[in-house]
């Protein structure tokens, strides 16, 4: 699938701050089922971006800008070539050992409650059938709801509320996954929405989990599905900490008003 991708993040400032600073996950790797076309990070600010790899191997840009300033926008345009490798994930830079994966972060700390649901879930079934098991039944317990969490809900807390967003679904996927002995990591991304939905106010996230002899596998237990050629994936870390799209700093004390808009719109393919 050819996806074209336009993201603009727009911080206002009721107060001129003296500076900012930005760390940006906004780019996407290439892999055996996502070609980057073309992909653009532009800051309206005098500012330069530096690009690095973390290591996860995320592409990161950072970048400084003086102020005084009122206004920021960063502005991510892109085209990628997809294709649905039923959530395989192949091609990527794998530095880290599996058993990193097996670390909990205090996003994605378990509590008694997600180990029960764990275990219950699984029950001795394989790894891969375990892993579908989880993503259904935590799709079917949680709903959806943007009002119920924030960046710093955690994993226990949105599965004792029963809500959450994608970020949270995706939190107690990995929680639980990693109870079972199951490697499990967080991934930041986009997604095309079935039905003709073009317009998002925010990015997507789901989880990837270790098979053997299949390697890692995406899940998306907010859809209920392994992710498809209508995925963009971006970043990826022990949690949304690792691998969320944009954090910072400023220097100066200002109250922040936050604009995201976000199109993924398809074209043809080439």
């Amino acid at each position: 699938m050819h996806l074209k991708l336009r993201h603009s993040t727009r911080y206002t400032y009721d107060t001129p701050v003296r500076g900012i600073i930005q760390i940006l996950r906004l780019t996407p790797r290439p892999h055996d089922a996502q070609h980057v076309i073309k992909w653009r990070i532009d800051v309206d600010q005098d500012a330069t971006l530096k690009s690095s790899e973390d290591s996860f191997g995320n592409i990161v840009h950072t970048f400084w800008a003086e102020g005084p300033l009122e206004t920021l926008t960063i502005t991510v345009e892109g085209e990628v070539q997809t294709e649905d490798s039923n959530g395989v994930l192949r091609g990527t830079p794998e530095r880290l050992p599996l058993g990193l994966f097996l670390r909990e972060t205090r996003l994605t700390m378990p509590d008694d409650k997600i180990r029960d649901f764990a275990a219950k879930t699984a029950k001795s079934a394989p790894v891969l059938d375990a892993l579908h098991a989880l993503m259904g039944a935590i799709h079917k317990r949680m709903k959806f709801d943007t009002e119920a969490t924030s960046v710093a809900t955690t994993a226990a807390e949105a599965f004792k509320a029963k809500h959450g967003v994608c970020q949270d679904f995706a939190h107690v996927f990995i929680s639980a996954a990693r109870t079972l002995q199951i490697p499990a990591r967080y991934v930041s991304g986009y997604l095309r929405e079935s039905g003709g939905k073009e317009e998002y106010e925010a990015g997507h996230g789901w989880a990837e989990a270790w098979v053997p002899d299949l390697g890692w596998i995406g899940f998306d237990p907010a859809n209920d599905t392994c992710p498809t050629d209508a995925y963009i994936r971006i970043a990826c870390g022990l949690d949304y900490l690792d691998a969320g799209p944009v954090r910072g700093v400023r220097t100066g004390i200002a109250t922040e008003k936050l604009d995201v808009e976000i199109q993924v719109t398809q074209g043809s393919n080439q």
